[in-house]
C-alpha cells in the first residue's frame, strides 16, 4: 500500500525536504505541493482524506520507524522543530488486496452505491460518484431519461474520461446507466402526455419502482443509495408569485422523490447501508432568489430525512442523512441565475475564505456511506466552509471598522 503526503507549509519554507519511511508496507513521501505533485497509478484508490498535522513525530507511530533518507541542503533537521501545515493523504491500494487497511480508512470495497440524478459531469452526483468509487464502491447511476441519451454518448466517446480520474490515476467505471425519472413512481402515473412525448422515447422502465426491480433483477442488492437530484420550473420567481403547480412540482421532483426512492430501494439495501441526500442553507434561511418554492423544498426535505432516519433505521437498518452543501458552478445551479454571486459570498463571508469544491462534497459522502459513519443517522451534515455558522455577512461595510482576520491568500 503507498500513502502519499503532500504538505503545504514546513518551518524553513525556502528548503524542501524528502522523507521516505518504511512502515510495514507502507511508503510515505513528503514534499511541498507548491515545488512538485506525486503521480501514483495502481488499479483503484481507496480513500482520499484530509486534515491538519501539528508537530508530529515519527516516535509518535504505533509501528516500527525506520528513516531510510532525509536531507534538508546539508543542514541537521529535527523532527521536533518541524510544523506541518494542510495535509492531504491519499490511501490507495490494489482492488485485489484483502488484507485489512491500516488506521481509519473508508473502505467500500464490495459494496454497490446507486447514484440517482447524474447527467454530467460537474455537479455533486459526479463527485460523490468518484469518492465512492475511488473507496472502492461499485456504481450504478440512474439518469434523467430526456438527459439519457447525452450522457451516455459523452460517457462511451470519453467526453468525461478527464473528471472519470480517480486518485490513483485509474477511470471510474460505471457499471451500469439505469433511465430514471423520479417524479413517477409507478407506471400509472406517468400521464400520457409523457409517455408519448419524444424525449422519452426508446426507453422504458424509468419510473422509481421500475428502477428499484431492475436494480434488483441485475444485481441483488445495494448498500448506498444517494438522492442527488432537485427541480423547481418556478426556481427564478420569488414565492409570492409562485404558483400551485409550480411550488408542489418543487416539492414532488426534491423532497418527495427522495421518500419514493428509499420507499422503493429500501428492500432491496443490505442492513447497515446508507442513504445519502443533498440539501441546501435555503430550507432555514433566507435566500433571496432561490425561490418557486425550493426552500420549501429543503426545508421537507431535511425534516423527511430524521423521520425516514427512524423509519428506515427501525425497519432495515439503514442509515439516512443529508448533506447541507455550499454553492457550486454546476450546470443545474446555474438555472437559478445567481450562482457566481453566492459562490462570491461565500468566499468573502466563510469562516475558510476558499470556494467549495465538488470533491470535498464527494468525500464527506463516502465518509457518511462507510462503516466510520456507523452510528450517525438522521443528521445534517454541512460542507459549506462553514457558511452556515455565520449570523451576518463581515463584508458588509458598516464592519469596515472591524478588524476581521482574513486569509491573506485569498
Amino acid at each position: 500500500m503507498n500513502l502519499l503526503v503532500d504538505i503545504g507549509e514546513v518551518y524553513d519554507q525556502n528548503q524542501i525536504i524528502e522523507m521516505t519511511t518504511n512502515i510495514s508496507n507502507m511508503h510515505i513521501a513528503v514534499a511541498r505541493p507548491s515545488s512538485f505533485s506525486f503521480h501514483e497509478v495502481s488499479k483503484s484508490s481507496i480513500a482520499v482524506f484530509g486534515g491538519d498535522i501539528r508537530e508530529r513525530s515519527c516516535a509518535k507511530l504505533k509501528s516500527s520507524c525506520h528513516i531510510t533518507s532525509m536531507q534538508l541542503s546539508s543542514q541537521n533537521v529535527k523532527f521536533g522543530a518541524l510544523r506541518f501545515g494542510k495535509m492531504i493523504t491519499k490511501a490507495m491500494s490494489d482492488s485485489g488486496d484483502t488484507k485489512p487497511l491500516p488506521g481509519l480508512p473508508v473502505d467500500l470495497r464490495g459494496k454497490r452505491a446507486f447514484i440517482a440524478g447524474i447527467a454530467d459531469d460537474n455537479g455533486y452526483g459526479w463527485a460523490i460518484a468518484k469518492s465512492l468509487a475511488a473507496a472502492g464502491a461499485e456504481i450504478l447511476v440512474g439518469t434523467w431519461v430526456p438527459a439519457l441519451n447525452i450522457f451516455e454518448t459523452s460517457l462511451r466517446r470519453g467526453k468525461f474520461d478527464e473528471s472519470r480520474v480517480l486518485p490513483d490515476g485509474s477511470l471510474m467505471e460505471i457499471t451500469k446507466v439505469y433511465p430514471l425519472d423520479a417524479v413517477y413512481d409507478t407506471p400509472e402515473d406517468v400521464p400520457e402526455d409523457v409517455k408519448t412525448n419524444k424525449r422519452y422515447a426508446g426507453s422504458s422502465k424509468w419510473t422509481v419502482k421500475e428502477v428499484a426491480e431492475s436494480v434488483k433483477e441485475d444485481f441483488g442488492s445495494i448498500d448506498i443509495l444517494v438522492h442527488s437530484l432537485a427541480n423547481g420550473p418556478e426556481v427564478s420567481k420569488p414565492l409570492l408569485e409562485t404558483s400551485r403547480y409550480g411550488y408542489l412540482a418543487a416539492i414532488s421532483a426534491s423532497s418527495y422523490s427522495y421518500v419514493s426512492l428509499l420507499q422503493h430501494f429500501a428492500p432491496i439495501m443490505n442492513p447497515g447501508g446508507a442513504s445519502i441526500s443533498l440539501t441546501y442553507i435555503a430550507s432555514e434561511r433566507i435566500i433571496p432568489g432561490y425561490g418557486g418554492g425550493m426552500s420549501s423544498a429543503k426545508a421537507a426535505l431535511e425534516s423527511d430525512t430524521q423521520v425516514l432516519a427512524f423509519e428506515a433505521g427501525r425497519k432495515h437498518g439503514i442509515r439516512v442523512n443529508t448533506i447541507s452543501a455550499g454553492p457550486l458552478r454546476s450546470r443545474a445551479a446555474k438555472a437559478i441565475g445567481f450562482i457566481d454571486m453566492m459562490i462570491d459570498y461565500s468566499s468573502e463571508n466563510a469562516p475558510l475564505q476558499k470556494e467549495l469544491s465538488a470533491e470535498e462534497v464527494g468525500n464527506a459522502a463516502a465518509f457518511l456511506a462507510s462503516p466510520l459513519a456507523s452510528a450517525i443517522t438522521g443528521a445534517v451534515v454541512y460542507v459549506d466552509n462553514g457558511l452556515n455558522a455565520m449570523g451576518v455577512g463581515v463584508d458588509s461595510p458598516v464592519f469596515k471598522d472591524l478588524d476581521i482576520p482574513r486569509d491573506e491568500k485569498h
